[in-house]
């Protein structure tokens, strides 16, 4: 793991420093904020920011999220009140008080670099998937998962990574669905100083943070197809060129790909290249959505309650059979991560010393008739929406879902199974025609 500490180190500062190293961590330094934004460009593998308070915390915030990079800051300074909260008003993780202590440094660098994430599973179905990465994980070949959004294609691809020997190198992700077509090819090869408007600084991307690692290309049918021949060349000859750069960079890289489409049939119809699908399917593992793996519900369901009791400060409480029996009958369109923000949502909902059935919120669905063998609607239960137009079909379910998600926008387009940058556009065109549209939220996901 490595640590940048920005500020003089002549002082407390210089302290911390030193509980960091002693704690088996690599220490970067830097004097002044634009030296560490540059270092952090060219680095790319930082885990952790240690900033003094006399250092401008809202510049180095806003200098991190101008160039996108998501690393944690600490701020450091005096045991003051006011202090601590204008530095964490200013873009802050936390406070540390100096002079430092050892236990309390610790523990931020514990969970910086805690990206364990374990796939739970009682399922033989999910089992003999387990299974199969395990044996693969040694290796160093190209992994593609594929599944439905919500089965935990991440969350298998740390498993695989966790359990490889590249296991004390980076794991580092990028989603291709998650960013504009323009920033892509930046965000995964790097660029250098003066590449193009807004270039301030060189910045490494995501293959040289992935060195000695692996790189996780999550959604890759997302990409463009212009930008696949560029990766296609860059797994075939192991190395890079950054944007503006004059020479080509070496890169020793594990690929783990994935997609909720059907490739073969994308590649079928132009939409992805033929070439690299072979490339990243070396190795193929297909996660089975929750229906098919039904003993899972019930084991997840118990596994989630605790989770959220204990991060909400709430006893831990049974779910009751009637709750357990709605669960396991529930259709699950969203998977593992439906499941999960429902039991969340149940755990603060649930009033009593149990979790019951009052608390689970699930959709109606339509009752169906049978009539000359195929299924139909009744006529009382007709959807409300027959004689309205499909964009005001669309645009209501797809409000609706962001509602029910609270405005967590990643998981709205998981479960209407469009790309994030999809539900941006539609949003956007909404909220120029007047629709009041759900704020944003941030989601948040356990270990799994």
């Amino acid at each position: 793991m490595r640590v940048l500490i920005v500020g003089p180190l002549s002082g407390e500062l210089g302290k911390a420093a030193s509980i960091v190293l002693a704690r088996g961590a690599l220490v970067d330094h830097a004097e002044s904020v634009d030296q560490a934004i540059s270092r952090i460009c060219g680095q790319g593998d930082h885990k952790l920011i240690i900033c003094g308070i006399e250092s401008a915390i809202a510049r180095l915030v806003e200098g991190l999220r101008r160039e996108r990079i998501s690393t944690p800051v600490l701020a450091c300074g005096p045991e003051d009140p006011e202090l601590a909260a204008l530095a964490i008003a200013n873009g802050a993780e936390d406070y540390i008080p100096l002079p430092p202590d050892p236990d309390l440094i610790a523990a931020f660098i514990q969970n910086a670099t805690d990206e364990t994430q374990t796939v739970l599973s009682c399922d033989p179905v999910m089992r003999g998937v387990l299974a199969k990465a395990d044996r693969i994980a040694a290796s160093d070949a190209s992994v593609l998962i594929t599944g439905e959004s919500g089965t935990g294609k991440e969350v298998m691809a740390r498993h695989i990574h966790q359990n490889s020997r590249r296991s004390r190198g980076p794991f580092v992700a990028l989603n291709c669905a998650a960013l504009p077509e323009t920033l892509v090819e930046s965000e995964l090869f790097g660029h250098e100083k003066g590449a193009f408007s807004g270039a301030t600084a060189r910045r490494i991307g995501r293959f040289e943070a992935a060195n000695g690692g692996t790189l996780l290309l999550d959604e890759i049918s997302e990409m463009d197809v212009r930008l696949q021949a560029k990766l296609l060349r860059a797994i075939q000859e192991r190395e890079i060129d950054r944007l503006g750069g004059n020479a080509p960079v070496s890169v020793d890289v594990r690929l783990i790909a994935t997609s909720n489409r059907d490739l073969p049939a994308e590649v079928a119809a132009g939409r992805f290249r033929e070439d690299l699908y072979f490339r990243l399917n070396v190795v193929s593992i297909a996660l089975p959505p929750l229906r098919s793996r039904p003993l899972d519900i019930a084991f997840l369901a118990r596994h989630f309650a605790r989770y959220y009791s204990e991060m909400n400060g709430l006893p831990d409480r049974p779910v009751t059979a009637e709750a357990m029996t709605r669960l396991e009958n529930a259709i699950w369109r969203g998977n593992v991560r439906e499941l999960e923000n429902t039991m969340h949502r149940a755990v603060l909902m649930a009033p009593g010393t149990v979790i019951d059935a009052d608390a689970f919120e699930f959709p109606e669905m339509p009752v169906a008739v049978a009539v000359s063998g195929k299924s139909v609607s009744s006529p009382e239960t007709m959807s409300p929406w027959v004689g309205h137009r499909m964009d005001e079909v669309e645009q209501a379910l797809i409000l609706d879902t962001l509602s029910h998600t609270d405005g967590n926008r990643t998981h709205a387009a998981s479960l209407l199974g469009i790309s994030i940058r999809a539900l941006r556009n539609k949003l956007r065109d909404y909220a120029q025609q007047g629709a009041a549209i759900p704020p944003p939220s941030q989601g948040m996901t356990a270990p799994q």
